[in-house]
């Protein structure tokens, strides 16, 4: 072999190191996409990736371990989706824990089922029942008997009895045909009673009439009675007025834990159809707690049941009606309260449950109503049932100007009365359609409460007093609580309300699907499918930036030289050396070449003759 051909390859093997060692720099990037792939798919520890270059001779492995290869990336990520998916709807696990622990005695309402005939409205009381009488015997012909009372009254009781009768006529109580809703004649034959419809007459500043009917006539007097009823409540500005208890009279005996109970254990408030309303253990600060369980150590009372006969036509029911609810709730007595039967003994035992509910992105929940888009009209703690009657209220005060008798009064609002609100029974009607289909958005405000506590009754019932022990038992109450009922029977109940036993549950949620979760299924697929660990998918997070920072080098390279492309073309004609030197660095690579002459000298042509590759090849010449 020539020495000059030797001297050639000798050096062609130390630029070929000199660009090996170049390459091994402390950050190193590819010439191209596919020297990235097989250093990839050559050194990575993910199964199945070393398949696409061992077998890049034979193309139908190729193509089979391309195909399966990226069918279970796109499976794994699939299962991937519905790992996510599960996560990102938060799933909770239903804990059920059983407590054993001395228990605090819940609040305990009980009412006395008849509204009461209030010294400050009974002049108009009186007159209303006059007006139904007549009015039930042009309807019915049923002569209603009303008890003798002084009807003897001043001018100013007469102008408010003849302004009562004014507004009554307003709304009359009327009698429909069920089929095409036309008034009948005062004088029409009498027809099937299955064709009736019964109810009043509600208009509003425009005339605009619609009739409130109900299939029931025992239905639509109570209503329209009631609605006359609230009218003239709503009318007493001092709400102390109608503060009437007489609480000797109704409760004849009361103990708990076998102690007496007296005035410091109860509250009193009325309730427009309920009447009198006392409620035991209500105070937070000397609450009540059992002791044991069982009927001798909760509360016992002795209660009055007979029929007063205050108010006959809101009054229908005979007994007592108890509700058991929480300490600072109010008691609605119209959700969860039931009904006590004269002359009978009912043993109510109670049992605790909690249920407490994960807020947040879990479940729809509040933990005291704060974050709720409704007023609290209550002076006690969030409830369900709390925001939605408020949620009522307020529209009601929005929409009809004034507020329902029944619900809390807001701030620089007033109680509806058809003196002042001459429309308030046409808005409220159309108002409370509106709620009942949730056209209003109450049900949707109203959030339930994070945590709760209810109590599951279950009631016993007995006759008391006995045959045998009625005699002493009634003259032992006729001597110490003037008890001179004459029907004795119907004249007295008893309610035991206590705890069953001890231990009480408590619902509890806890996340059935954590980050530990997530990160551990995760694992598992990328296990299943491609048997790596965490270092593999950073082996693949370096692939990504490695295939971004190649586009973005080789993107930067093409931008550049459409950049130079244009001055870098020489003219068609020009043979100068100069324009060469310039045209060269453009088209040359990017990095410098040698041009060396060994044996032979390059040829003398002008517009060929590079200037110092010349020296050096004369160099090497000598």
């Amino acid at each position: 072999m020539p020495e000059g051909e030797k001297m050639r390859q000798c050096k062609q093997e130390e630029e070929q190191q000199q660009k090996e060692e170049e390459r091994e720099g402390l950050i190193e990037f590819y010439s191209s996409y596919q020297e990235l792939f097989q250093f990839f798919c050559s050194n990575t520890t993910i199964h199945g990736a070393i398949r696409l270059v061992c077998s890049k001779k034979n193309k139908m492995k190729t193509a089979f371990w391309s195909v399966l290869f990226f069918l279970t990336f796109g499976l794994m990520y699939w299962q991937f989706g519905i790992l996510y998916r599960e996560y990102f709807s938060y799933p909770v696990n239903l804990n059920l824990n059983l407590n054993s622990d001395r228990l605090t005695f819940p609040a305990v309402t009980l009412c006395t089922l008849n509204p009461y005939r209030y010294s400050a409205i009974r002049k108009q009381l009186d007159k209303l029942d006059e007006i139904t009488h007549q009015t039930l015997l042009d309807l019915y012909d049923y002569n209603m008997s009303l008890p003798q009372r002084d009807w003897s009254t001043s001018s100013s009781q007469r102008r408010s009895s003849r302004s009562l009768l004014h507004h009554i006529q307003r709304h009359p109580l009327r009698r429909q045909k069920r089929d095409n809703l036309v008034n009948l004649p005062e004088n029409s034959p009498s027809v099937d009673k299955n064709d009736w419809k019964i109810g009043f007459v509600l208009c509003n500043e425009n005339n605009d009439c619609f009739h409130q009917a109900y299939s029931s006539g025992v239905d639509a007097v109570r209503e329209w009675y009631s609605f006359h009823y609230i009218n003239i409540l709503a009318q007493v500005p001092d709400a102390k007025a109608l503060d009437e208890s007489d609480f000797e009279n109704f409760i004849y005996a009361c103990r708990f834990n076998e102690a007496t109970c007296d005035k410091a254990n109860y509250t009193h408030f009325h309730h427009p159809l309920y009447g009198n309303c006392y409620t035991f253990n209500d105070n937070s600060s000397s609450v009540w707690t059992s002791s044991m369980p069982g009927i001798n150590n909760g509360l016992s009372l002795v209660v009055r049941t007979e029929q007063n006969d205050f108010i006959p036509l809101l009054s229908t029911v005979t007994g007592a009606r108890v509700m058991v609810h929480d300490q600072n709730e109010p008691a609605f007595m119209d959700d969860g309260g039931f009904n006590v039967r004269p002359g009978i003994e009912t043993s109510i035992s109670m049992r605790k449950e909690i249920t407490e509910r994960l807020g947040g992105s879990y479940s729809d929940c509040t933990e005291d109503g704060s974050d709720v888009p409704v007023q609290n009209l209550y002076s006690s703690r969030y409830t369900e049932q709390v925001c939605i009657r408020s949620c009522f209220q307020l529209n009601m005060v929005e929409r009809c100007g004034c507020a329902y008798y029944f619900y809390p009064l807001p701030r620089r609002a007033e109680y509806c009365d058809y003196t002042k609100h001459k429309a308030w029974g046409y808005c409220y009607y159309k108002l409370l359609a509106e709620f009942k289909a949730d056209v209003l958005g109450c049900f949707h405000k109203c959030r339930k409460p994070c945590k709760m506590t209810e109590y599951q009754l279950s009631a016993g019932y007995s006759r008391w007093p006995s045959a045998v022990s009625e005699d002493w038992v009634f003259y032992m109450l006729s001597q110490q609580n003037k008890y001179n009922i004459t029907s004795k029977r119907n004249g007295v109940a008893k309610v035991n309300i206590f705890f069953k036993e001890w231990n009480y549950k408590t619902n509890g949620e806890s996340p059935a699907f954590t980050v530990v979760t997530l990160l551990s299924q995760l694992g598992n697929q990328w296990s299943l499918w491609f048997g790596s660990s965490v270092l593999s998918v950073m082996e693949l997070a370096e692939l990504v930036l490695d295939f971004i920072a190649i586009t973005f080098i080789l993107g930067f390279r093409w931008f550049r030289s459409r950049q130079k492309l244009p001055t870098a073309v020489p003219p068609m004609n020009s043979q100068d050396n100069a324009a060469f030197q310039d045209e060269a660095p453009a088209l040359r690579a990017p990095h410098r070449f040698t041009v060396e002459a060994v044996v032979t000298t390059l040829p003398s042509y002008n517009s060929l003759e590079p200037r110092e590759p010349s020296r050096d090849g004369e160099e090497g010449h000598e």
